[in-house]
Formats: structure tokens, sequence, C-alpha cells
């Protein structure tokens, strides 16, 4: 059963009001990253659902996600927690994660930290892999926020 805790920041140039508000616009954000799709408001910064679509190893996953903000500091900070299930190939996912902006001298630091876990069937592929996938979507989501952002 892998588990990984991931723990990532960047400086961009724009304002937290700035950033706060891209960065809590689900359609926006699920765009940077190329896994995640479908993806529904239920409740404004509360509730929203998810598709998550991909290749890992010889299994073809997606898993609809239903994701619940726990906490919430507006225009600070925010955490989530997204748990999904892929039934066909008996796999689950969870994400749990806190975002965190700072103002600083030259814009804002975006700080994520956080842990997901998946077991089943895809966990049998290794934590290696699983963390090497974790990682290549870290690196597109702030890569993304980068270029978006300034």
């Amino acid at each position: 059963m892998p588990t990984v805790d991931f723990e990532r920041s960047v400086q961009v140039d724009a304002s937290p009001h700035e950033v706060w508000e891209k960065l809590t616009t689900p359609e926006l954000v699920a765009g940077w990253v190329s896994i995640v799709d479908d993806v529904h408001e239920i409740e404004r910064l509360s509730r929203y659902t998810a598709v998550l679509t991909d290749r890992l190893g010889p299994f073809r996953l997606s898993a609809d996600l239903e994701i619940a903000v726990t906490d919430i500091e507006e225009q600070k900070q925010i955490t989530f927690r997204a748990d999904g299930e892929d039934r066909q190939v008996a796999s689950r996912i969870q994400v749990q994660a806190t975002m965190a902006l700072t103002q600083t001298d030259n814009g804002t630091d975006i700080g994520v930290n956080g842990r997901y876990e998946v077991t089943g069937r895809v966990a049998t592929l290794g934590s290696s892999m699983i963390r090497a996938k974790g990682d290549k979507i870290l690196q597109e989501f702030f890569a993304a926020a980068s270029r978006e952002l300034g």
C-alpha cells in the first residue's frame, strides 16, 4: 500500500489575491493536470467531483473522485481531501493536501504539502512507480501555476 508524503512550493509574481482567485477555480486548475477531467462544483469552496484517468503500468485507471474542502482560511490556506475508486481494477486513491499562500516582497509563495495513498491492484506496481507518477503530476501543476501566475 504505497503512501507518499509530499511538499513543494513555487514563487510567483502575482498577489495572494490573484493567486487565490485562480487556484480556487477548479476547472482552471484541473486543466493544469493531465489526468484530471470532468470537474464539477457541488458547493463553492466545499465539495467537488472529478474523474482521474491514467495509465499506470498495465492498468488503465478511471476513478471518480469525491473532493471535500476540510479547512479554509480565505485567501491564505485551503485543505482538501479527495477519495476515489476504480472498481474495474479494484484500486482506491486518497489524497489529503494543504495549499498555503504567503505574500513575499516579489509576489506570492504557493506551498503545497500532503499525502496520497494508493491501494488495491494498482498498488502492486510498487511505490517507486506510483511516486514517479505523483511527482509528474506535481511538476505539471507547479509548471502550469508558474506560467499562469508569472
